[in-house]
């Protein structure tokens, strides 16, 4: 009788995807800000994309993208290995990178804007960590879809691996140099020997191992009045402090103090029982008031 030979030891095919999508744990910031040391998600804000007319919707996580066959025939992780930007909105082992010191910082120090850091990543294994790394495009190396300068992981601890933070608004990014990196906020990363910085390109798809993803490298876009394009844009996600969410991004989001003020005035001008109906025009904000 046949038996199976395989189990969690076995990591082959199958085996393999488990590791990669075993749900993990992030961080919890305390002080809304990122540390050395912290477990967090790379995301990719939703927006539209205007150069495209079918590109990924939604948030989009920064993923290691194992080789297919190398995933299937080895044990361990190959280097380098790929990455890409998928629509997945939990923590598992191949989106969970790690905060790590550049150059003698302390874990559980405050990261700041202008501050080198490297990003971690274990894909589930305990045994190895891979960094997230990019270098000069050449005509041998480059993004596989846009040809312009590749981001992979490799296990090579090098300059390379160094990125930083930067303020999104190019007019105050100078006063925030040295500030704390906030979590959960738009934010710029990018790569220290380059000076290129990371990007999903949600229009430019990867087909792969976990199906249809977008393509992630390292190059700058800048609009007409030189800002850097929301494609740019990335957030260090840290988990939530409810056991039943996984992320900061899963809370609800309270409503604006503009619309919680025209909610009060239609429920007392509804109201057919209120002795004092005010003026509708006194609660409503100026800015809500038709021209």
């Amino acid at each position: 009788m046949a038996q199976n030979l395989y189990g969690p030891r076995v990591r082959i095919g199958n085996w393999n995807e488990d590791v990669y999508l075993e749900e993990m744990q992030l961080s919890v910031s305390e002080d809304g800000y990122i540390h050395y040391g912290d477990k967090v998600m790379l995301v990719s804000p939703d927006h539209p994309e205007t150069e495209a007319d079918l590109f990924l919707r939604g948030d989009l996580s920064l993923c290691m993208t194992p080789d297919e066959i190398k995933a299937h025939l080895s044990n361990e992780l190959e280097v380098p290995c790929g990455i890409s930007a998928a629509q997945i909105k939990i923590p598992v082992g191949r989106n969970t990178f790690t905060i790590l010191c550049a150059a003698g910082e302390v874990i559980g120090q405050v990261l700041r804007y202008g501050q080198n850091f490297r990003l971690g990543i274990t894909g589930g294994f305990d045994d190895r960590m891979l960094y997230l790394s990019s270098d000069h495009r050449t005509l041998l190396k480059s993004s596989k879809r846009s040809w312009l300068q590749e981001v992979s992981l490799t296990h090579e601890d090098s300059y390379l691996n160094c990125w930083q933070a930067a303020f999104p608004d190019p007019q105050l990014r100078l006063e925030y140099e040295g500030s704390p990196v906030p979590a959960n906020t738009k934010i710029l990363i990018t790569h220290c020997h380059t000076n290129r910085g990371l990007v999903a390109h949600r229009h430019l798809f990867l087909r792969n191992y976990f199906g249809k993803e977008a393509e992630v490298a390292a190059h700058t876009y800048l609009d007409s009045h030189r800002v850097e394009k929301p494609k740019n844009h990335w957030m260090l996600v840290t988990g939530a402090p409810r056991k039943d969410l996984s992320t900061m991004l899963d809370l609800p989001k309270p409503p604006a103090e503009d619309t919680r003020a025209l909610e009060q005035v239609r429920e007392q001008v509804s109201d057919p029982g209120a002795g004092n109906t005010p003026d509708v025009h006194a609660c409503v904000p100026q800015c809500a008031l038709p021209m």
